[in-house]
Protein backbone atom coordinates (compact mmCIF):
# COMPACT_ATOMS: atom_id res chain seq x y z
CA UNK A 1 0.00 0.00 0.00
CA UNK A 2 1.39 3.72 -0.59
CA UNK A 3 -0.15 4.98 2.28
CA UNK A 4 -1.84 4.31 5.42
CA UNK A 5 -5.42 4.45 4.58
CA UNK A 6 -7.55 1.43 4.36
CA UNK A 7 -9.25 1.39 0.75
CA UNK A 8 -11.95 -1.23 -0.14
CA UNK A 9 -12.93 -2.61 -3.11
CA UNK A 10 -16.19 -3.63 -3.22
CA UNK A 11 -18.05 -5.63 -5.95
CA UNK A 12 -21.47 -6.61 -6.18
CA UNK A 13 -23.47 -8.85 -9.01
CA UNK A 14 -25.88 -11.05 -7.18
CA UNK A 15 -28.43 -10.13 -9.77
CA UNK A 16 -29.47 -8.18 -12.90
CA UNK A 17 -27.05 -5.29 -11.39
CA UNK A 18 -23.20 -4.61 -11.82
CA UNK A 19 -21.84 -2.40 -9.51
CA UNK A 20 -18.80 -1.47 -7.79
CA UNK A 21 -17.69 1.34 -5.48
CA UNK A 22 -14.83 2.33 -3.34
CA UNK A 23 -14.57 3.29 0.48
CA UNK A 24 -11.93 5.35 2.08
CA UNK A 25 -11.58 4.91 5.96
CA UNK A 26 -14.97 4.22 5.82
CA UNK A 27 -16.28 6.78 3.60
CA UNK A 28 -17.95 6.27 -0.13
CA UNK A 29 -16.07 8.13 -2.80
CA UNK A 30 -17.72 6.18 -5.46
CA UNK A 31 -20.74 3.91 -6.12
CA UNK A 32 -21.25 3.11 -10.23
CA UNK A 33 -23.95 0.50 -11.44
CA UNK A 34 -24.71 -0.66 -14.44
CA UNK A 35 -28.27 -1.90 -14.79
CA UNK A 36 -29.78 -4.63 -17.25
CA UNK A 37 -32.89 -2.97 -19.50
CA UNK A 38 -33.18 -6.11 -21.10
CA UNK A 39 -35.35 -8.62 -19.09
CA UNK A 40 -38.20 -6.03 -19.35
CA UNK A 41 -39.44 -7.49 -22.39
CA UNK A 42 -39.50 -10.84 -20.22
CA UNK A 43 -41.34 -9.45 -17.16
CA UNK A 44 -38.69 -10.72 -15.10
CA UNK A 45 -34.71 -11.06 -14.63
CA UNK A 46 -33.69 -13.99 -17.08
CA UNK A 47 -30.15 -15.64 -15.51
CA UNK A 48 -28.51 -16.77 -18.54
CA UNK A 49 -28.69 -12.81 -19.79
CA UNK A 50 -27.95 -11.72 -16.51
CA UNK A 51 -24.84 -13.26 -16.43
CA UNK A 52 -24.01 -12.28 -19.94
CA UNK A 53 -24.03 -8.53 -19.35
CA UNK A 54 -22.37 -9.04 -15.87
CA UNK A 55 -19.23 -10.04 -17.88
CA UNK A 56 -19.44 -6.77 -20.64
CA UNK A 57 -20.22 -4.59 -17.83
CA UNK A 58 -17.72 -5.61 -14.87
CA UNK A 59 -14.77 -4.19 -16.57
CA UNK A 60 -15.83 -0.56 -17.17
CA UNK A 61 -17.97 -0.47 -13.98
CA UNK A 62 -14.89 -1.16 -11.90
CA UNK A 63 -12.63 0.64 -13.59
CA UNK A 64 -14.86 4.29 -13.62
CA UNK A 65 -15.47 3.26 -10.15
CA UNK A 66 -11.45 3.38 -9.47
CA UNK A 67 -10.86 6.85 -12.08
CA UNK A 68 -13.87 8.17 -9.91
CA UNK A 69 -12.65 7.39 -6.08
CA UNK A 70 -9.09 8.93 -7.68
CA UNK A 71 -6.88 5.58 -6.66
CA UNK A 72 -5.29 3.31 -8.92
CA UNK A 73 -5.98 -0.54 -7.93
CA UNK A 74 -2.66 -0.61 -6.55
CA UNK A 75 -3.70 1.14 -3.65
CA UNK A 76 -6.67 -0.89 -2.83
CA UNK A 77 -6.29 -2.35 0.91
CA UNK A 78 -8.86 -5.71 0.11
CA UNK A 79 -11.80 -6.41 -2.28
CA UNK A 80 -15.18 -7.17 -0.93
CA UNK A 81 -17.50 -9.06 -3.03
CA UNK A 82 -21.04 -10.69 -2.82
CA UNK A 83 -20.57 -13.84 -2.20
CA UNK A 84 -24.57 -14.91 -1.96
CA UNK A 85 -27.76 -15.57 -2.03
CA UNK A 86 -28.41 -14.61 -5.55
CA UNK A 87 -28.47 -15.82 -8.83
CA UNK A 88 -25.33 -18.48 -9.49
CA UNK A 89 -24.55 -17.26 -12.94
CA UNK A 90 -24.80 -13.66 -11.96
CA UNK A 91 -22.63 -14.64 -8.67
CA UNK A 92 -19.97 -15.89 -10.36
CA UNK A 93 -18.78 -13.32 -12.95
CA UNK A 94 -18.81 -11.01 -9.64
CA UNK A 95 -16.83 -13.47 -7.44
CA UNK A 96 -14.43 -14.72 -10.35
CA UNK A 97 -13.26 -11.39 -10.49
CA UNK A 98 -12.96 -10.77 -7.44
CA UNK A 99 -10.67 -13.91 -6.93
CA UNK A 100 -8.23 -13.02 -9.59
CA UNK A 101 -7.88 -9.39 -9.38
CA UNK A 102 -7.51 -10.16 -5.46
CA UNK A 103 -4.66 -12.17 -6.30
CA UNK A 104 -2.69 -10.06 -9.08
CA UNK A 105 -2.38 -7.44 -6.48
CA UNK A 106 -1.72 -9.83 -3.24
CA UNK A 107 -4.49 -8.14 -1.28
CA UNK A 108 -7.12 -10.11 0.78
CA UNK A 109 -10.69 -11.16 0.00
CA UNK A 110 -13.47 -9.99 1.81
CA UNK A 111 -17.03 -11.89 1.31
CA UNK A 112 -20.38 -10.36 2.18
CA UNK A 113 -24.04 -12.14 2.87
CA UNK A 114 -26.26 -9.84 0.24
CA UNK A 115 -28.71 -9.59 2.85
CA UNK A 116 -26.26 -8.37 5.51
CA UNK A 117 -25.14 -5.76 2.95
CA UNK A 118 -29.03 -4.10 2.62
CA UNK A 119 -29.33 -4.38 6.35
CA UNK A 120 -25.79 -2.09 6.67
CA UNK A 121 -26.87 0.48 3.87
CA UNK A 122 -27.78 2.51 7.00
CA UNK A 123 -23.98 2.72 7.64
CA UNK A 124 -22.80 4.33 4.24
CA UNK A 125 -21.34 7.61 4.51
CA UNK A 126 -19.95 10.28 2.18
CA UNK A 127 -18.10 13.19 3.07
CA UNK A 128 -20.64 15.68 3.57
CA UNK A 129 -23.36 12.91 5.04
CA UNK A 130 -23.98 13.84 9.19
CA UNK A 131 -27.01 11.90 9.19
CA UNK A 132 -26.67 8.97 12.66
CA UNK A 133 -26.34 5.41 12.14
CA UNK A 134 -28.85 3.15 14.05
CA UNK A 135 -27.65 2.08 17.17
CA UNK A 136 -27.29 -1.61 18.13
CA UNK A 137 -29.57 -3.34 18.49
CA UNK A 138 -32.20 -1.87 16.16
CA UNK A 139 -34.92 -4.13 13.84
CA UNK A 140 -34.37 -3.93 9.95
CA UNK A 141 -37.57 -4.73 7.77
CA UNK A 142 -35.21 -6.07 4.70
CA UNK A 143 -38.19 -6.61 1.81
CA UNK A 144 -37.25 -6.80 -1.91
CA UNK A 145 -38.66 -8.70 -4.46
CA UNK A 146 -36.72 -11.67 -3.20
CA UNK A 147 -37.26 -11.23 0.83
CA UNK A 148 -39.29 -9.71 3.18
CA UNK A 149 -37.56 -10.47 6.61
CA UNK A 150 -37.82 -8.96 10.17
CA UNK A 151 -34.19 -8.61 11.29
CA UNK A 152 -32.58 -8.11 14.70
CA UNK A 153 -29.43 -6.50 14.15
CA UNK A 154 -27.34 -6.86 17.26
CA UNK A 155 -24.13 -5.73 15.47
CA UNK A 156 -22.51 -5.71 11.75
CA UNK A 157 -21.96 -9.46 11.99
CA UNK A 158 -24.26 -11.10 14.00
CA UNK A 159 -28.34 -10.83 12.60
CA UNK A 160 -30.90 -12.79 13.18
CA UNK A 161 -33.91 -13.27 10.81
CA UNK A 162 -37.33 -13.35 13.32
CA UNK A 163 -39.61 -13.65 10.56
CA UNK A 164 -40.06 -13.89 6.92
CA UNK A 165 -42.37 -14.43 4.11
CA UNK A 166 -43.36 -18.20 3.98
CA UNK A 167 -44.03 -17.83 0.16
CA UNK A 168 -43.87 -14.91 -2.15
CA UNK A 169 -42.04 -11.87 -0.79
CA UNK A 170 -43.67 -8.42 -0.88
CA UNK A 171 -42.01 -7.26 -3.73
CA UNK A 172 -43.01 -10.27 -6.00
CA UNK A 173 -46.11 -10.24 -5.02
CA UNK A 174 -46.28 -6.71 -6.28
CA UNK A 175 -45.01 -7.79 -9.59
CA UNK A 176 -46.91 -10.50 -9.94
CA UNK A 177 -50.16 -8.54 -9.33
CA UNK A 178 -48.81 -6.01 -11.62
CA UNK A 179 -48.38 -8.31 -14.11
CA UNK A 180 -51.91 -9.81 -13.73
CA UNK A 181 -53.21 -5.83 -14.26
CA UNK A 182 -51.32 -5.99 -17.93
CA UNK A 183 -48.38 -3.39 -16.57
CA UNK A 184 -44.97 -3.47 -17.28
CA UNK A 185 -41.97 -4.77 -15.28
CA UNK A 186 -40.84 -4.14 -12.75
CA UNK A 187 -44.03 -3.42 -11.21
CA UNK A 188 -43.09 -1.69 -7.81
CA UNK A 189 -42.20 1.81 -9.75
CA UNK A 190 -45.65 1.58 -11.73
CA UNK A 191 -48.32 0.69 -8.85
CA UNK A 192 -46.28 3.20 -7.03
CA UNK A 193 -46.63 5.74 -9.37
CA UNK A 194 -50.51 4.68 -10.02
CA UNK A 195 -51.03 4.26 -6.02
CA UNK A 196 -50.10 8.04 -5.57
CA UNK A 197 -53.66 8.89 -7.40
CA UNK A 198 -55.80 6.69 -6.35
CA UNK A 199 -58.03 5.38 -3.16
CA UNK A 200 -56.02 2.75 -1.04
CA UNK A 201 -59.64 2.00 0.74
CA UNK A 202 -61.30 1.50 -2.48
CA UNK A 203 -60.74 -2.57 -2.80
CA UNK A 204 -60.31 -4.79 0.35
CA UNK A 205 -58.17 -8.00 -0.03
CA UNK A 206 -57.02 -11.08 1.87
CA UNK A 207 -55.24 -10.53 4.78
CA UNK A 208 -53.28 -13.49 5.55
CA UNK A 209 -53.59 -14.58 9.24
CA UNK A 210 -50.10 -16.04 10.59
CA UNK A 211 -48.61 -16.66 13.96
CA UNK A 212 -45.62 -14.63 14.74
CA UNK A 213 -43.02 -12.46 12.88
CA UNK A 214 -43.79 -14.47 9.75
CA UNK A 215 -45.43 -13.06 6.44
CA UNK A 216 -47.53 -14.73 3.44
CA UNK A 217 -48.52 -13.08 0.61
CA UNK A 218 -49.86 -15.65 -1.65
CA UNK A 219 -52.86 -15.59 -0.83
CA UNK A 220 -53.25 -11.58 -1.06
CA UNK A 221 -51.82 -12.76 -5.01
CA UNK A 222 -54.46 -15.23 -5.41
CA UNK A 223 -57.18 -12.85 -3.86
CA UNK A 224 -56.08 -10.42 -6.32
CA UNK A 225 -56.54 -12.28 -9.31
CA UNK A 226 -60.10 -13.69 -7.88
CA UNK A 227 -61.74 -10.38 -6.90
CA UNK A 228 -60.45 -9.57 -10.49
CA UNK A 229 -61.65 -12.02 -12.61
CA UNK A 230 -65.35 -11.67 -10.98
CA UNK A 231 -65.00 -7.82 -11.37
CA UNK A 232 -63.71 -8.38 -15.39
CA UNK A 233 -67.08 -10.26 -15.73
CA UNK A 234 -69.46 -7.59 -15.01
CA UNK A 235 -67.34 -4.92 -16.62
CA UNK A 236 -64.18 -5.99 -19.40
CA UNK A 237 -62.89 -3.06 -18.99
CA UNK A 238 -62.41 -2.59 -15.15
CA UNK A 239 -58.80 -2.29 -14.62
CA UNK A 240 -58.81 0.62 -17.45
CA UNK A 241 -61.89 2.02 -15.67
CA UNK A 242 -60.24 1.16 -11.99
CA UNK A 243 -56.16 0.82 -11.94
CA UNK A 244 -55.17 3.71 -9.52
CA UNK A 245 -57.32 2.44 -7.03
CA UNK A 246 -56.51 -0.57 -7.30
CA UNK A 247 -52.75 0.24 -7.36
CA UNK A 248 -53.36 2.24 -3.96
CA UNK A 249 -55.49 -1.05 -2.69
CA UNK A 250 -53.11 -3.45 -3.24
CA UNK A 251 -50.05 -1.44 -1.69
CA UNK A 252 -52.29 0.10 0.92
CA UNK A 253 -52.47 -3.72 1.97
CA UNK A 254 -48.95 -4.79 1.40
CA UNK A 255 -48.17 -1.90 3.60
CA UNK A 256 -50.65 -2.89 6.11
CA UNK A 257 -49.39 -5.86 6.35
CA UNK A 258 -45.62 -5.17 6.41
CA UNK A 259 -45.64 -2.82 9.07
CA UNK A 260 -48.56 -5.01 11.48
CA UNK A 261 -45.53 -7.41 12.20
CA UNK A 262 -43.15 -4.92 12.23
CA UNK A 263 -44.97 -3.52 15.27
CA UNK A 264 -45.45 -6.78 16.79
CA UNK A 265 -41.78 -7.31 17.00
CA UNK A 266 -40.81 -3.84 18.04
CA UNK A 267 -43.46 -4.12 21.10
CA UNK A 268 -42.37 -7.47 22.07
CA UNK A 269 -38.58 -6.84 21.83
CA UNK A 270 -38.71 -3.16 23.98
CA UNK A 271 -37.08 -2.11 20.19
CA UNK A 272 -37.51 1.48 18.73
CA UNK A 273 -34.54 1.75 16.92
CA UNK A 274 -36.53 0.79 12.95
CA UNK A 275 -34.87 0.48 10.31
CA UNK A 276 -36.07 -0.67 6.23
CA UNK A 277 -34.03 -1.97 3.23
CA UNK A 278 -34.09 -3.85 0.40
CA UNK A 279 -36.15 -2.33 -3.33
CA UNK A 280 -39.71 -1.99 -2.15
CA UNK A 281 -38.21 0.57 0.63
CA UNK A 282 -38.19 2.92 -1.86
CA UNK A 283 -42.18 2.45 -1.98
CA UNK A 284 -43.58 5.42 -0.91
CA UNK A 285 -46.36 4.36 1.03
CA UNK A 286 -44.16 2.07 3.05
CA UNK A 287 -41.82 5.16 3.54
CA UNK A 288 -44.97 7.11 4.68
CA UNK A 289 -45.97 4.12 7.33
CA UNK A 290 -42.42 4.69 8.41
CA UNK A 291 -42.94 8.20 9.58
CA UNK A 292 -46.17 7.58 10.98
CA UNK A 293 -45.66 4.89 13.40
CA UNK A 294 -42.12 7.24 14.18
CA UNK A 295 -44.90 9.45 15.30
CA UNK A 296 -47.42 7.52 16.43
CA UNK A 297 -45.01 5.39 18.72
CA UNK A 298 -41.85 6.73 18.96
CA UNK A 299 -39.73 5.03 16.53
CA UNK A 300 -36.45 6.41 15.84
CA UNK A 301 -36.83 5.62 12.03
CA UNK A 302 -33.80 4.78 9.66
CA UNK A 303 -35.13 5.17 5.69
CA UNK A 304 -31.75 4.70 3.26
CA UNK A 305 -31.72 6.82 0.12
CA UNK A 306 -33.17 5.82 -3.06
CA UNK A 307 -29.56 5.03 -4.86
CA UNK A 308 -28.88 2.33 -1.54
CA UNK A 309 -32.56 0.87 -2.06
CA UNK A 310 -31.71 -1.43 -4.35
CA UNK A 311 -28.52 -3.71 -5.46
CA UNK A 312 -25.35 -1.70 -4.93
CA UNK A 313 -21.75 -2.19 -3.96
CA UNK A 314 -21.46 0.82 -1.28
CA UNK A 315 -23.28 -1.83 0.60
CA UNK A 316 -21.00 -4.51 0.45
CA UNK A 317 -17.44 -2.41 0.77
CA UNK A 318 -19.20 -0.74 3.90
CA UNK A 319 -19.60 -4.03 4.77
CA UNK A 320 -16.28 -5.00 3.56
CA UNK A 321 -14.60 -1.93 5.62
CA UNK A 322 -16.15 -3.51 8.87
CA UNK A 323 -15.03 -7.05 8.31
CA UNK A 324 -11.54 -5.48 7.31
CA UNK A 325 -11.10 -3.91 10.61
CA UNK A 326 -11.71 -7.19 12.15
CA UNK A 327 -9.61 -9.13 9.71
CA UNK A 328 -12.00 -11.08 9.15
CA UNK A 329 -10.82 -12.60 5.14
CA UNK A 330 -12.33 -15.85 3.24
CA UNK A 331 -10.22 -17.89 1.50
CA UNK A 332 -9.72 -17.92 -2.40
CA UNK A 333 -11.33 -21.42 -2.85
CA UNK A 334 -14.75 -19.70 -0.95
CA UNK A 335 -17.42 -20.69 -3.33
CA UNK A 336 -20.33 -18.45 -4.46
CA UNK A 337 -24.03 -19.84 -3.14
CA UNK A 338 -27.20 -18.75 -4.54
CA UNK A 339 -29.55 -19.73 -1.35
CA UNK A 340 -28.28 -18.90 2.62
CA UNK A 341 -29.99 -21.02 5.44
CA UNK A 342 -31.40 -19.06 8.28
Amino acid sequence: MSDKHIYILGIESSCDDTSAAVIKDGILLSNITSSQAVHEAYGGVVPELASRAHQQNIVPVIDRALKLAGIGAEQLSAIAFTRGPGLMGSLLVGVSFAKGLAASLGIPLIDVNHLHGHVLAHFIRTEDDNEPCPEYPFLCLLVSGGNSQIVLVKSYKDMEIIGQTIDDAAGEAIDKCSKIMGLGYPGGPIIDRLARKGNPDAFQFAKPQIKGYDYSFSGLKTSFLYSLRDWLKEDEDFINHHMEDLAASLEKTIVDILMKKLYKASKDLKIKQIAVAGGVSANTGLREAFQEYAKRYGWKIFIPKFSYTTDNAAMVAINGYFKYLDNDFCPISAPAYSRVEV
